[in-house]
């Protein structure tokens, strides 16, 4: 029999030998949250010696872009003080850093932008507060959202809907049947299947097809559109996913800036799921948001004006002027190597507040 490879993979082994297999939601919750050993509470996953970039780390631009866009929704709305700026899933606080930097040409925004974090992870938490250290506005951090002060807001989530647990259904003898995580023959983790169809389930597909059901990013979006459905504000939503909902298995595992087996290494790798946009769109109307149509990064990037700013960069740094505009292609181009195609952007807002800038 073979020993599981990683710490949290035998506390998984000794969990379903105990108690049965468990859920791909928990398994998922288990690999990037476990107090002890999970993925986001031991390490800082992002940059070349990580696991994986995200834009914030690509580019001044993509943060600078979205704290023009921020101090843009709050003049539009009029300028409330004090308005939260809230980041879900800050990184290692890059995106806030140039997106306040950016936002300070907007006479008044920094005088009355109160910083929020939300973050769960102890060292990220530890990376934020150095990169936002000399920061214009004193920032606070939160574990959960709905600690953050009541009052007008503007949320940025990129990449973190991703990371949000959800369960997966595979269709098997004419029903929909949960898939689960259990135990080899020889004790490593294996995927299988509930007994018990799931009736509720009601969308067609073949034997074998795979539904995904995103549960806790569902109850997320609800709980903040609902936030800003009461007391006004705007979010956007920045992911890999899909605009329309339909069958597929996205679960995946990323380690080294490389695929890896889902199941290989929990703990030591980062799991996650492509984003079903138009069931967060869902969520956020039925809490009361109004959407706006989701777009691609590319799109969303090239309305906020990357391409000036891009030319204003390389006109400051013409040693850099490669450098900058590989960043930029990285950031927008639709190809299989770059953000700008697969990553979309979903904006939310009060329904009686003005449309958000970037999606016409």
């Amino acid at each position: 029999m073979s020993a599981p490879a990683t710490p949290l993979a035998r506390e998984i082994a000794r969990m379903i030998a105990l108690d049965g297999p468990i859920t791909v939601e928990r398994y998922m919750g288990l690999c990037l949250s476990h107090p002890q050993f999970g993925y986001y509470m031991t390490r800082d996953p992002l940059g070349l010696e990580g696991d994986f970039i995200t834009a914030p780390e690509i580019s001044q631009m993509f943060g600078e872009l979205i704290g023009l866009w921020a101090a843009q929704v709050w003049l539009d709305r009029g300028g409330p003080a004090p308005v939260q700026i809230i980041e879900l899933g800050p990184g290692r606080g890059t995106l806030m850093r140039d997106a306040l930097r950016a936002a300070a040409v907007a006479p008044g925004f920094l005088d009355a932008a109160q910083v929020h974090m939300v973050e769960t992870s102890p060292v990220l938490i530890d990376r934020q507060r150095d990169t936002l250290s000399r920061a214009p506005v004193p920032c606070t951090w939160h574990m959960a959202l709905d600690t953050v002060p009541e009052g007008a807001a503007i949320v940025i989530a990129n990449e973190f809907f991703d990371a949000l647990p959800l369960r997966q259904f595979v269709r098997a003898e004419g029903a929909w049947r949960e898939r689960l995580v259990g135990l080899a023959d020889d004790g490593s983790l294996c995927f299988g299947l509930a007994r018990e169809a799931m009736p509720e389930i009601t969308v067609a597909g073949r034997e074998g097809a795979v539904v995904e059901w995103p549960m806790a990013g569902i109850a997320q979006m609800r709980a903040l559109a609902g936030r800003l459905a009461r007391d006004g504000g705007a979010a956007l939503a920045i992911d890999y996913g899909h605009i329309r909902s339909g069958l597929s298995d996205t679960l995946q595992a990323i380690r080294n800036h490389g695929f890896t087996d889902v199941l290989a290494e929990p703990g030591e790798a980062d799991v996650t799921a492509h984003v079903d946009f138009a069931q967060l769109a869902a969520a956020a109307q039925s809490a009361g948001a109004q959407t706006e149509p989701v777009v691609t990064q590319g799109a969303f990037l090239r309305a906020l004006g990357i391409d000036a700013r891009t030319r204003a960069l390389a006109a400051a740094a013409p040693e850099r002027e490669a450098e900058i505009a590989a960043a930029r292609a990285r950031l927008v181009d639709a190809t299989p190597e770059a953000m700008g195609g697969l990553f979309k952007v979903l904006g939310l807002r009060h329904p009686a507040s003005p449309a958000l800038p970037g999606f016409s």
